[in-house]
């Protein structure tokens, strides 16, 4: 019989993370694998209170089709908020999503081709990963140092390569922890404005900051070759799955046309209710609550792993986002480690599907930011207890 499935699904796993969710969803184990923002700082009364108050103004509306672009005001909101930091969006260049992660699936969309070479971080997004391999590129990983990516790698690739797309996270990298230096920005951006490549700037944790100083986005750098993803997910509400792109008007109307394919538009009625609650509240002092508890909950990891960890195992100390990630000597697998870890009621993500070439066999990742302080003590009490079996 033929294969009725297409050539360019044929190799894309499934997302490892969430099958590791499955397992991970026993309640006595203490997980440490997902990307989960914290369900306590969800605003669940202002929520309520926004959606009542929508839906007694406008709820034949809200509850109607709407445009593709997104709720205006919402995308105003959007732009207002980047031009406070110094960055010039406007909401013409604003498209709602339905999170980033579509936002992800439309850039490749719109501007991949097939066998076209594309950059990523090593260790890399695995949901960006994910969503670009259906579009079948060939990617370039370039190894994180502990300030970003590697420039004298990133030269020999664009120097060797016709590089269509670089994909970066440059605060808080997924799933690293690792954050950009400015100096970094600065040379990436003089690197790719000579090559007329596509950054995709893919920034969902950029508001978590808990330590040091904010940093400009790659967007004050680079202009017309940009493409800024955010999202609502990590500092309102996941459930809401709205996100946003924003790119320079020409090129948005394309990424337009493939989410009219997609799905018309995003939820109107989730937007309606956003936007309600936006309005009523003020979202940075919301954001204070959620960093206060962060940068707690990190400190107490760091200083388990430190305290209970054997010698010999790296590392990254995160300011802010909600990851950190872990480097065991060569000879040691994270897979193995997790099926033991699960015996004992702990679990992570193992390094393997962050890289494209599988060279992270002796890596894992760490989320902080679902697990109150008195699980990570814990938790890492356990993992250490494992850790320690097989040095």
């Amino acid at each position: 019989m033929p294969n009725l499935v297409a050539n360019r699904i044929q190799d894309v796993p499934k997302s490892f993370i969430r099958e590791i969710l499955k397992v991970a969803a026993d309640p006595e184990i203490i997980s440490f694998a997902g990307g989960l923002p914290n369900p306590k700082f969800f605003p669940v009364q202002e929520i309520k209170k926004a959606t009542a108050k929508v839906l007694e103004a406008s709820g034949q509306e809200i509850l109607q089709y709407s445009t593709t672009e997104g709720y205006l005001p919402l995308r105003k909101y959007i732009s207002q908020r980047y031009q406070q930091q110094g960055i010039e969006v406007t909401a013409e260049e604003v498209l709602i999503t339905n999170g980033s992660q579509q936002g992800l699936d439309l850039i490749a969309r719109t501007f991949l081709n097939e066998g076209d070479k594309v950059i990523i971080e090593k260790p890399g997004y695995l949901g960006a990963i994910q969503a670009f391999s259906i579009y079948q590129p060939q990617f370039y990983p370039i190894e994180l140092q502990e300030d970003g990516i590697d420039i004298s790698s990133l030269k020999k690739v664009i120097a060797k390569n016709d590089i269509k797309m670089f994909y970066g996270v440059p605060n808080f990298q997924n799933p690293s922890g690792i954050t950009y230096s400015k100096d970094k920005r600065k040379k990436i951006a003089e690197i790719l404005k000579g090559n007329n490549v596509i950054f995709v700037e893919d920034d969902p944790y950029g508001d978590l900051r808990f330590s040091g100083n904010h940093l400009p986005s790659m967007k004050k750098y680079l202009d017309q070759n940009l493409a800024l993803l955010g999202s609502f997910s990590k500092i309102v509400a996941p459930g809401f799955r709205l996100g946003w792109v924003c790119l320079p008007k020409d090129k948005l109307d394309k990424v337009l046309v493939a989410k009219q394919a997609a799905d018309l538009h995003s939820n109107y009625f989730t937007q309606r209710v956003l936007y309600q609650y936006l309005l009523d509240n003020d979202l940075d002092q919301h954001l204070e609550g959620i960093k206060t508890a962060y940068k707690e909950q990190k400190n107490t990891m760091v200083a388990m792993i430190k305290k209970y960890f054997p010698d010999g195992i790296g590392f990254t100390n995160p300011t802010g986002g909600m990851f950190l990630w872990v480097t065991l000597p060569q000879e040691i697998s994270s897979l193995e480690l997790f099926e033991l870890a699960i015996k004992e009621k702990v679990a992570f993500v193992p390094g393997d599907p962050f890289y494209i070439d599988e060279k992270g066999k002796n890596t894992f990742r760490l989320n902080y930011s679902n697990v109150d302080q008195a699980n990570i003590k814990k938790g890492i009490k356990r993992l250490a207890g494992v850790l320690k079996k097989i040095f």
